[in-house]
């Protein structure tokens, strides 16, 4: 296989996505995260369609890349003008990047409903506008627009569209299945047709996921002979999105030996969140290779196959593209899952295999309850505790009072009131709050931060609800999922009740209980000690 380049349009078709909207920084940053990735191009927008795409490109002349080389991205001339009079063209070499892509019409649909224009003049407005930016010094790719589906209707004008481009100059041939519809077959007989055709021209592939094959039309366009993919970071892009490259890339590279990137192949998972961050949107789980569930485990078997031998149910290496493995807990857990989690624990403990089936048997019995683990491993490792007997007990509930009204006012108020008891001493504690869980979770520590000052540093940073019986309307029970913070790490606690506010206060003593003692606090009942 001849060398495979891969464009990057991040930022100009996946910009296009709904909820997307990058600013002129976010452009920049991104730019940066691939060319320190390591693509061969990045298509960094449409100068002159905005205000803030003339900035990024002004910007973007001061960066100094090193792997990547910008591209910027246009049109043809228009119909029955001139290139040297044409506006976009105009604004293409203002921009001042080595590389200009164009894209031009190949369906004759398109030419006559579109365009409004013949057949003849579409091929010139091909070949003036690429003949014209070659001439003003620029390396010209040409993306055929629709080509695919303009060859299945047509596919002699087809052809004659991409052979006008290549004789003009144009360095690159980028095939576009635009409409994202077409079937691996197709791509691969079409594309054969043309490397026969044009047996000299560099063909690239650029697809759309409309029915969900872009990532695999693009790798059988290259097994057809083109060596230039187009695609997105985590498949962002219009309607159905474009190729996704972060699986493209570890496919050719880990399965296909086409080393595309090198030892950078291992910063992949962290480059597509980071661009996931600055999109705004959030991280697909599962996502092939990239996806934080695309190396996790759940069920017993599973996971017992993957401590012997990895391959029995990964079909690579996670740490190749920079993930890790997962082991979840749930009731489908075997021994296996559940020794591999306590070793990643590292709480320093004897663990027997009469230890395991008790955890096993006490998560089957908390699951029917509806707890879950698998998002919850501060919850697990106080569960695993208690059923040890080493479970550090830092205050006992001796009851709790959850009052909302509008005390006439029309505004709504919340207060809770709690009774604990720490050591020998009975507190009791009122706090408002902006609702239940936030009322509760501010009484609790106004009634422990005289004897655990740790609590001063944890925060509630995410609170979310989740109706189990829907069939039970208002009596359901519900499940409370809690992340909390003391601004360096995370952890996450789950409570379940028919009672909202019960589940709410089970999450949030599970939440300082954890963060007590992972912060080494001792508790006021002193007859347990093992902190390990």
């Amino acid at each position: 296989m001849n060398k495979i380049e891969i464009y990057d349009t991040t930022l100009r078709d996946g910009a296009q996505a709904e909820g997307i909207s990058f600013s002129v920084n976010d452009k920049l940053k991104i730019i940066k995260l691939l060319d320190e990735l390591g693509v061969d191009y990045i298509e960094a927008g449409w100068p002159g369609a905005n205000p803030k795409d003339i900035e990024v490109f002004q910007q973007a002349k001061g960066l100094e890349l090193k792997n990547s080389k910008i591209a910027a991205f246009g049109c043809t001339r228009k119909a029955n003008g001139k290139p040297e009079d044409d506006k976009i063209l105009e604004q293409l070499l203002k921009a001042e990047t080595e590389i200009i892509t164009i894209f031009g019409k190949t369906w004759d649909f398109h030419v006559e409903h579109a365009l409004r224009t013949t057949q003849e003049e579409n091929l010139n407005m091909i070949s003036d506008s690429i003949t014209y930016l070659k001439n003003c010094g620029k390396r010209v790719f040409f993306d055929a627009e629709h080509f695919y589906d303009g060859y299945k209707k047509n596919p002699e004008y087809a052809l004659k569209a991409v052979e006008a481009a290549h004789n003009a100059g144009a360095q690159r041939i980028i095939l576009c299945d635009t409409n994202g519809g077409c079937l691996p077959t197709e791509i691969k007989e079409i594309t054969e047709t043309v490397v026969k055709r044009l047996p000299d021209a560099v063909i690239g592939i650029h697809a759309h996921n409309d029915g969900d094959m872009a990532v695999a039309n693009s790798i059988i366009a290259l097994q057809a002979g083109a060596s230039h993919i187009q695609g997105t970071i985590n498949g962002y892009g219009e309607r159905c999105g474009n190729a996704n490259i972060c699986s493209i890339i570890p496919t050719l590279q880990l399965k296909m030996d086409v080393d595309l990137l090198g030892n950078n192949l291992s910063g992949l998972v962290l480059t597509s969140r980071q661009i996931s961050e600055i999109a705004n949107k959030k991280a697909n789980s599962y996502s092939p290779y990239v996806g934080s569930s695309a190396f996790t485990h759940k069920g017993g078997v599973h996971a017992s196959g993957v401590m012997k031998q990895s391959s029995t149910y990964e079909h690579i290496n996670p740490e190749s593209v920079g993930n890790i493995r997962k082991i979840l807990i749930s009731d489908q857990s075997g021994a296996a899952s559940i020794k591999e989690k306590v070793s990643r624990m590292s709480i320093g403990i004897k663990f027997s295999d009469n230890d395991v089936k008790k955890v096993i048997e006490r998560i089957k019995e908390l699951e029917w309850q509806g707890f879950t683990f698998e998002d919850a491993d501060a919850s697990f490792e106080l569960m695993l505790r208690d059923v040890l007997g080493i479970k550090p007990v830092y205050f006992e509930l001796k009851g709790f009072t959850v009052l909302t009204d509008t005390r006439g006012t029309g505004y709504l108020n919340t207060e809770a009131s709690v009774k604990v008891k720490v050591g020998e001493k009975i507190l009791h504690t009122v706090s408002e709050g902006e609702g239940p869980g936030h009322a509760l979770d501010s009484a609790l520590r106004l009634a422990l931060k005289p004897f655990y000052p740790a609590i001063e540093k944890f925060k509630l940073s995410d609170f979310k609800v989740r109706i189990l019986d829907g069939t039970d309307g208002t009596s359901a029970k519900t499940r409370v999922h809690i992340e909390t913070s003391d601004g360096f790490e995370r952890w996450d606690t789950v409570g379940v009740s028919r009672n909202i506010n019960e589940a709410a206060y089970l999450a949030i003593v599970d939440s300082i209980d954890y963060g007590l003692l992972a912060h080494r606090e001792m508790p006021q009942n002193s007859h347990i000690l093992n902190l390990k």
